[in-house]
């Protein structure tokens, strides 16, 4: 299967037509995916699709479709170049915050070189399942019931009579068995099938055969949130766990073609606003000094109704939660462009300042070179109008580096520094 890979930036939007990326049948996939209630990745816009702060890969057919971030955008860099740089420091994000976790061995000793995140995602469910079936798959106990000629476990009477009037030589019953046909199996053999009917990289193509003849065939099952949700993970299934977490995303986020079975929708989007906030509290978390305490998304109350419903807020990271040093951080995945702040992203984090009690607040984006500033907030004493009061909000802008660690290194530093600087002043 002929693989094309069309590469956007986020924000921007794809069209279909003659001389167009998409052809009619793809725009057809992406508009039955999103259906009527909508998907948060696009919106439908004339004759094409236009896609927001989430970022990642959607394949349609043979086609995969790469959004990818761009923190740097007024920059005018070769557009390949660009392409390349985003989304080895999309792998590199997803990675440093615990998205490309593997058992068996480091996530950098891939045997293929991706052309997008799909394919590493593939490759890293492949090796789980290889490493699970080295170690041997785990049995679990199971109730099973039907006619048997031998008498085994407990009588169904009503069933046994209602089927057997005429055979009594069987059983109905139901009794135990204890074999590797689970529902934790079941899960991993239908990802397994989906990626041998959608997969376009043909290095991973025997690799997937191979596991399916060594994979015992089961049973096939309605997938949704509950089915994960009920999963209870013990000591035995614990090596099972990436595994899952990657059949959890693609088994939700594939939409089958039914119409046609040639455009089947697989999605794999992630959204910047978390994943930047996730990427900063594990630089913070990585790099901080004995002493230091990083939490995040400390929920607190801050409104209530008289019948009893309640609003909360919660702030993104909180440096020192409980002692006299509190400092709140709020990310934002946006270059300002060396303008100031929205004025509802400057009053959040006033009210972030009187519910924590902080010494200080700042707001945490990434731009194309490292800076800082802070404002003030004026007195709302009403006898001192217009005089800017004690209280501050920092804006601190982190200068985006495709070295990974040394970006991590960076948030750290740039954050510790201006703590301290916040401190001495």
């Amino acid at each position: 299967m002929a693989t094309s890979i069309i590469s956007v930036f986020e924000h921007e939007s794809l069209y279909a037509g003659d001389r167009q990326p998409l052809t009619r049948d793809q725009l057809q996939g992406l508009q039955a995916f999103y259906g009527s209630r909508g998907v948060p990745y696009y919106k439908l816009i004339h004759n094409g699709v236009e896609f927001n702060q989430h970022v990642g890969v959607i394949q349609v057919g043979s086609t995969v479709i790469e959004v990818l971030p761009k923190a740097d955008r007024y920059k005018t860099d070769d557009r390949a170049d660009t392409i390349r740089s985003w989304r080895d420091t999309l792998v590199g994000m997803l990675r440093a915050v615990g998205m490309f976790a593997v058992k068996a061995t480091s996530s950098s000793d891939l045997r293929i070189k991706p052309n997008s995140i799909l394919d590493l995602y593939f490759e890293l469910f492949i090796r789980e399942l290889e490493y699970l079936l080295r170690r041997g798959l785990v049995k679990k106990y199971r109730q099973t019931e039907g006619n048997r000629t031998a008498l085994k476990g407990s009588i169904q009477f009503a069933k046994h009579i209602s089927r057997n009037l005429v055979h009594q030589e069987r059983f109905y019953v139901r009794y135990t068995t204890y074999d590797r046909d689970h529902k934790i199996h079941a899960i991993l053999y239908k990802t397994l099938k989906i990626l041998k009917r959608i997969n376009t990289n043909a290095r991973l193509n025997s690799r997937i055969g191979s596991l399916l003849l060594d994979f015992p065939e089961l049973q096939d099952l309605k997938v949704s949130e509950a089915l994960f949700d009920g999963i209870v993970m013990d000591r035995k299934t614990r090596p099972y766990e990436n595994s899952l977490n990657i059949a959890r995303l693609i088994l939700l986020n594939y939409h089958p073609d039914i119409r046609r079975g040639t455009n089947n929708v697989l999605a794999l989007m992630f959204d910047m606003n978390a994943l930047w906030e996730k990427f900063v509290y594990a630089s913070l978390r990585k790099h901080k000094s004995e002493g230091t305490a990083v939490t995040a998304q400390s929920k607190r109350w801050f409104w209530k109704t008289e019948s009893g419903d309640r609003s909360g807020i919660k702030p993104d990271i909180v440096l020192n939660q409980g002692t006299d040093n509190r400092i709140v951080l709020d990310t934002k995945w946006k270059n300002l462009g060396g303008r100031n702040p929205s004025p509802a992203d400057l009053r959040q984090m006033f009210v972030y300042m009187k519910y924590y009690a902080a010494k200080k607040v700042a707001l945490v984006y990434p731009a194309s070179e490292s800076g800082s500033k802070s404002g003030r907030y004026y007195d709302h004493d009403a006898s001192r109008p217009n005089t800017p009061g004690d209280e501050e909000c920092a804006v601190i802008s982190v200068g985006v580096n495709k070295d990974i660690r040394a970006w991590q290194r960076k948030i750290y530093e740039q954050i510790t520094d201006w703590c301290e600087m916040s401190a001495s002043g």
